[in-house]
């Protein structure tokens, strides 16, 4: 009988931050975020229109599809970030000390088609300040690990 490999911890909730991303209704981007603190799951978020909102899946239209992507400013763009849902989703007193597990994948079909994993799943800056100001003290995406307890004041 072949025994089974079993995953690290950061590889187990990167593979359900990625089962999360298949929530999100974007049509161009699938995100999925898993805050984790003490190895128990606080909570999940994946990138959506605010709820109760049109979204862009139910559209069928992205309402950036010719802006750039990350720029910073999302002009036009309804959505909330998986990371943020997940914040949302969660008290303070549990994010402090946890780690934020975030997946993306690249979609080209409005069939909810997967293709190209974003390996490093960076959070946007606004993500980031909010990540930093929950007391997360860990950002884990496929290629990196951002330990922020040890990151610079500036």
């Amino acid at each position: 009988m072949a025994m089974r490999i079993r995953p690290d911890k950061d590889t187990y909730y990167l593979d359900i931050a990625a089962v999360v991303s298949e929530r999100s209704t974007c049509v161009r981007r699938h995100y999925g975020a898993v805050i984790v603190n003490n190895d128990e799951i606080v909570s999940t978020g994946y990138n959506g229109n605010v709820r109760g909102a049109v979204n862009c899946y139910e559209r069928m239209q992205c309402t950036r599809v010719e802006a750039e992507h990350n720029d910073g400013l999302y002009i036009g763009c309804e959505s909330v970030h998986a990371e943020m849902n997940a914040l949302i989703s969660a008290s303070r007193a549990e994010t402090i000390g946890a780690t934020l597990y975030l997946a993306g994948f690249d979609v080209y079909s409005l069939a909810g088609v997967k293709h190209d994993e974003i390996l490093d799943a960076t959070p946007c800056p606004i993500c980031s300040r909010m990540i930093k100001n929950a007391g997360i003290k860990r950002v884990v995406t496929r290629s990196k690990s951002y330990d922020l307890s040890k990151a610079s004041k500036e």
